[in-house]
């Protein structure tokens, strides 16, 4: 994985070592091991790399001359079917100095033109500088995992892995305009794809592609989940998911260094060691897994209807069945409320509370170990995991089930701004142009269409969140995270499978557990989900409290937007007078002060100028 940013002007010269080279420093946690650029005329480009693949052939910025033409690319990600692409490479004349992917996609390119994106099977954002046409071409990955950031400012286009780079640049400015407003208090923190807080700084979407030219920016949609009837029967659908996990686990378990897994002991991160431990056989000192605790959440944990119970015995079976080599991390309160600042901003914007603190640390100490592991991630939203496609309440809501306090968050605003500022009426556009945007089958019943407006929110809106978590903080640390469920074949297979298949027997991921029956011990195939674990530690509350307290004690810049009153109000009731979840089923009031302390972090540390 790495970190890559650029700048592209057709009006003037740029041969500005000095910007570039700011902006790829700020990129360093992504990239540790080496750093390169490319400087023309007309374009600026920077690459921060974390090796992974062919340490001594890997370097970036790539340079291939291929006849006449000279292409440079810059790359983040990993391309999982390098093998099949350097076949038919091969066959069309191409050769190649090593074995990174960074050669192959960019050999690919040449070859496929604008339409490679639609032949790759990977996480990846990357740009490549076409000095014939003297365009640039920029693409993402299926689903996101692996950002993209732009703006435009003074006839440059300017582009990087994360916003804090691209505001390194002396033009741009950090401003918080009203659709900032919207999506830090209305949407966060979620956002809506293409957007970010920050006035003018856009993402390119999920898989889209764009080609960057005189004339301007002018971008494609390459993917979007395809509705078709579902043709094949129980047995073959079951067999089509066993190829699919099967294929992209081991896939993603090629690597150059050392590599894990996360293991929470819960369904999805459990396939994937399982998984694992056949490839591994061999070499089981290399076997190695890994999971998060907190000091003292043996004593303090409670059981709730979203964690019905603990990891540790889970682990402990799949330890024993797998002979993992397995380290346990175990964080402390003081570490996690620290920690709120950095994860902040690894994120450039607030997060998801200690939710982030705690990945984010979780990761920093895998990486003393190995630079690559693979995640559970995604499985819920691919395999319906999560409450809200089984709750009446949710089903009906008309909002985002996992953001229904939306007075709440209103009333959080001060009156001035409360007055300019409806975020219930941006809430519905954005819900209802999401909406707008899937399509049914005339067979659809009326139970597959609410699910499938609830599976299509949470795999564009909800699982864009998570993995922008996953990345951010993994990658703060230098350690890339792989996430096998997001494999672009098996989301859209389980897209059209039916959902009385897909709820098998009635559960949240039914068909998922009766897959891997065989594979798993029972204890793990009936384990009710369990999300990531937080801390139960009562003086986690202590903390984020007294934070929260001894900002609104200052002169601190979250009271030129929120309800100073209300936060109050929270502060006293430990968090209960903000009567729902701020996000998801986790965020209560612990969280929720803690988001309103990354708030006032964010508005310190990034100082947007207030335009509403």
């Amino acid at each position: 994985m790495c970190g890559i940013c650029g700048i592209v002007n057709y009006k003037q010269k740029i041969n500005n070592k000095g910007i570039i080279s700011k902006m790829t420093e700020v990129l360093s946690p992504r990239g540790p091991d080496e750093k390169g650029f490319y400087f023309d005329n007309n374009v600026n480009l920077g690459h921060r790399r974390l090796i992974v693949i062919d340490p001594k052939n890997g370097s970036q910025p790539m340079k291939f001359t291929y006849q006449g033409n000279t292409y440079i690319i810059i790359y983040n990600g990993q391309i999982y079917n390098t093998k099949e692409l350097k076949e038919i490479l091969l066959e069309n004349g191409f050769d190649f100095n090593g074995h990174c992917d960074t050669e192959i996609l960019l050999k690919s390119y040449i070859h496929f033109g604008y339409d490679v994106v639609k032949h790759l099977n990977g996480i990846f954002a990357f740009a490549i500088w076409d000095s014939k046409r003297n365009e640039l071409y920029i693409a993402r990955d299926h689903f996101g995992i692996k950002p993209f950031y732009y703006t435009y400012k003074n006839n440059n286009f300017i582009f990087a892995s994360e916003i804090k780079s691209i505001l390194t640049h002396p033009d741009i400015n950090a401003v918080l305009d009203e659709n900032g407003i919207y999506e830090l208090f209305g949407i966060g923190p979620s956002h809506t794809p293409g957007f970010t807080p920050f006035k003018d700084i856009f993402e390119l979407k999920p898989g889209h592609y764009g080609v960057y030219d005189s004339n301007g920016l002018k971008i494609e949609q390459y993917f979007k989940l395809v509705t078709a009837p579902h043709l094949d029967n129980f047995e073959e659908t079951c067999k089509r998911i066993q190829y699919y996990l099967e294929d992209s686990i081991s896939n993603q378990l090629v690597s150059d260094v050392p590599l894990g897994m996360m293991l929470s002991g819960g369904l999805d991160s459990s396939i994937i060691t399982a998984y694992a431990a056949k490839y591994f056989k061999d070499c089981p000192d290399k076997f190695k897994t890994f999971s998060v605790d907190y000091i003292d959440n043996d004593i303090n944990f409670k059981k709730s209807d979203f964690q019905p119970n603990s990891d540790n015995e889970f682990i402990k079976l799949m330890i024993d069945k797998f002979g993992c080599n397995h380290s346990k991390i175990v964080l402390d309160t003081p570490e996690l409320a620290k920690a709120l600042e950095n994860a902040m901003i690894a994120r450039d914007m607030p997060g998801m509370a200690d939710v982030d603190s705690s990945f984010y640390l979780f990761c920093k100490e895998i990486k003393n170990t190995v630079s690559v592991v693979l995640s559970g991630e995604c499985s819920d939203e691919v395999f319906a995991g999560y409450p809200w496609f089984f709750r009446d309440d949710a089903l009906s809501s008309n909002t985002f089930p996992w953001s229904i306090a939306i007075s709440e968050r209103q009333n959080l605003l001060n009156s001035s701004i409360s007055s300019k500022i409806n975020l219930k009426d941006y809430i519905d556009f954005r819900y209802n142009q999401a909406l707008s945007e899937i399509d049914y089958l005339d067979t659809d019943s009326k139970e597959t269409i609410e699910k499938r407006k609830i599976s299509y929110l949470t795999l564009n809106w909800w699982m864009q969140t998570l993995l922008d978590r996953t990345d951010r903080m993994s990658m703060a640390s230098g350690l890339e995270v792989r996430v096998p469920f997001c494999d672009y074949r098996l989301v859209q297979y389980m897209w059209n499978v039916p959902w009385e298949i897909k709820a098998l027997n009635g559960r949240e991921k039914g068909l998922l557990r009766y897959v891997v029956r065989n594979i798993l011990p029972k204890e793990i195939t009936e384990r009710k989900k369990s999300p990531y674990p937080k801390t139960h530690n009562p003086t986690y509350l202590k903390v984020v409290k007294e934070k929260l307290q001894s900002i609104m004690k200052k002169n601190s810049p979250i009271k030129l937007i929120l309800n100073e009153k209300y936060i109050m109000d929270i502060i006293e009731t430990n968090g209960s007078a903000f009567t729902r979840p701020w996000f998801g089923q986790l965020m209560t009031g612990p969280q929720l002060m803690a988001y309103l302390c990354q708030v006032n972090m964010w508005l310190e540390k990034y100082n947007p100028k207030i335009e509403i």
